[in-house]
This record gives structure tokens, C-alpha cells and sequence, in this order.
């Protein structure tokens, strides 16, 4: 999406999304919803929200163009907004985390803060200023909130001091063992990270959110994931990056052991599929093929827990 709003401008869409919303008639009617939603800068609610979270999703490229996803965790405060162009993250250097060599001083990056427990989220993406090891300052390059749908509620507790990591070693792969095939398996929720080089040689990251019933994301015997893409609300932001850059990274969590799934890899999207009917709800589908896998035992200093008198969050 570009930072330009107001009539008259550009559009705030970048042509991998407008490619997408092309693909269902609703480009002129996304036009206004884009330079409305779309900020350069976050609004008080959102300024406020950050700084509530236990943790947060984010966003990186490394130096090879992998994107992946991840979560990292703090005490509520480790983010604060000193300006609303800006977002300050008080998160150390994690040399085990393949996200992390995308988190030099100067690179893009995205960010989702999700509150599972209230089903409420906020997306962000701009570029890091840093001076240490210790923290970092995003830069703001969008600002913009996403609706509840799809995200199932949870509530977390901290297990340990997040500034102790884990004694556990990551296990590093090109394919999925019966372990990483399982968690895949069970999951109803997982995050995407996705990015574009635009035209003026800015990159612009992005990470969301992914969820529905148990295995909704599908594991063929080839290792290959078959993941549907339910109604929403059409930005296409994940889609249209894929569209022209079809590279992604996932992370599934094990909300109940800490254990984290991080995957790079390829991406297809598929606008219609024979396939397409045996998926409940999905208006398209999109295949994603590993290529370099981490699976990080008890990575995540929280533990969550299913509120499911809260409903499904469908």
C-alpha cells in the first residue's frame, strides 16, 4: 500500500493488491476504505494498545530475501510510542531466532499486535532505528487496525523471566519431521509474514494473522500446505504481496508448550481450484512449500490458554 492519501493521490494500494481486489470486482469500492484506514502515523487508541501486550508478531527479511515470521515476548511496557510516527520496542538481539538478521539498523519490518484474549489487533510496518542490541525504534511507514474475525480467544501467562531464553537448542531443517507435522496439524491459528520491493526502491513488510478450526491449513504427504483464504476484509495485503513476490514465512505456536514453528519458503495462489469446495467458507485458496525450517523447543516464555466461553471468534 502506498503512504500517499487524500484525493487526488495515488492509489493507496500497491498493484498486487489491486490485482487481487481486481479479481473480485471491488477496486473502486476499496479506493475510499484504503486512504481512510491507511495512516502514516498511529492513532491514540493504537498508541495506547501496544504497550498493554505480552508480546508481539513481527515481520523480517533477511539478508538473503527469506522473510520470516515471528513472536517474541516482554513484560506489558516493553513497547511504547513516544510520538505517534513512532513505536519503541525494548526487545534483545536472539541469534537463535532467523528473524532476527532482518532486524538491523535500517531494515523494514512489520509488526501485528493481537490481544487474543479480546480478539483485537493492530497491524504496523515501517523501518528500524537502532542504537543497541537491546531495543529498537520503528519508524512508522502504516498504521492500520484489522476486524476480530477468525482469531480464536486465548489467555496467557508468563512461565518464566522473559528475559531468561530457554536452555533448549534450535533444530534446524529443509523438511517436516512428524513433529513440526503435527503441530501444523493441530493448529488454529498461525501468522504470515510477506513483503514487496516497491518502485521507488522502498520495501514494505507485512505480517497478519491466520486462523480457523484445528488443521484448517492443510498438510499434503509432498510437505506441501494448502491454506484457505476466508472472507475479509479485502485489503489483500498477505494475497497481493504473494502475488508479486511470492516468497512467505509462518510461525505456528504451541500455545500449551511455548514451542515455536518458524517456516520460509514459496507461495501459489489459487483464484479457483477444484479443491476450492472441499474447504468450508474459503473464497481461494493459496499453497505454501517450505524450504527452511526451525523448530524452537520452548522458545516462548508464555503459556496460553483457551477461553472458550468467548466463542470460536469466526
Amino acid at each position: 500500500m502506498l503512504n500517499e492519501t487524500g484525493q487526488g493521490a495515488a492509489s493507496p494500494w500497491h498493484e498486487g493488491e489491486l490485482a487481487m481486489q481486481r479479481s473480485i470486482g471491488v477496486v473502486d469500492r476499496m479506493d475510499g476504505p484504503g486512504r481512510n484506514f491507511i495512516r502514516k502515523a498511529m492513532p491514540e487508541q493504537h498508541r495506547a494498545f501496544f504497550p498493554m501486550l505480552p508480546f508481539v508478531v513481527l515481520g523480517a527479511v533477511d539478508a538473503k530475501g527469506n522473510v520470516w515470521a515471528t513472536v517474541r515476548a516482554g513484560r506489558p511496557g516493553f513497547m511504547s510510542s513516544p510520538v505517534p510516527e513512532a513505536l519503541d520496542v525494548d526487545l534483545r538481539r536472539d541469534p537463535d531466532d532467523p528473524a532476527d538478521a532482518g532486524m538491523e539498523d535500517g531494515d523494514a519490518i512489520a509488526l501485528l499486535g493481537i490481544q487474543l484474549e479480546t480478539r483485537r489487533r493492530n497491524r504496523l510496518n515501517g523501518v528500524i532505528r537502532r542504537t543497541d542490541a537491546e531495543a529498537f525504534r520503528l519508524r512508522v511507514g502504516q498504521s492500520f487496525g484489522n476486524c476480530p474475525q477468525y482469531i480464536q480467544p486465548r489467555s496467557a501467562v508468563f512461565v518464566r523471566d522473559p528475559d531468561k531464553p530457554t536452555s533448549m537448542r534450535p533444530l534446524r531443517s529443509v523438511s517436516l519431521d512428524d513433529r513440526a507435522r503435527r503441530m501444523i496439524g493441530s493448529a488454529d491459528t498461525f501468522f504470515v509474514a510477506s513483503y514487496v520491493d516497491r518502485e521507488n526502491g522502498e520495501r514494505q513488510v507485512d505480517v497478519s494473522h491466520r486462523g480457523g478450526n484445528a488443521g484448517f491449513a492443510r498438510l499434503g504427504t509432498d510437505g506441501v500446505l494448502t491454506i484457505p483464504d476466508f472472507p475479509g476484509n479485502r485489503f489483500f495485503n498477505t494475497l497481493g504481496n504473494l502475488l508479486v513476490n511470492p516468497t512467505a514465512g509462518l510461525v505456528f505456536v504451541d500455545f500449551e508448550t511455548g514451542d515455536m514453528l518458524q517456516i520460509t519458503g514459496r507461495a501459489e495462489i489459487l483464484l479457483s481450484s477444484p479443491e476450492l469446495a472441499s474447504f468450508e467458507r474459503a473464497e481461494r485458496l493459496w499453497r505454501f512449500k517450505p524450504e527452511s525450517i526451525v523448530l524452537r523447543p520452548d522458545a516462548l516464555p508464555l503459556r496460553w490458554s483457551r477461553n472458550l466461553d468467548r466463542g470460536e471468534g469466526r
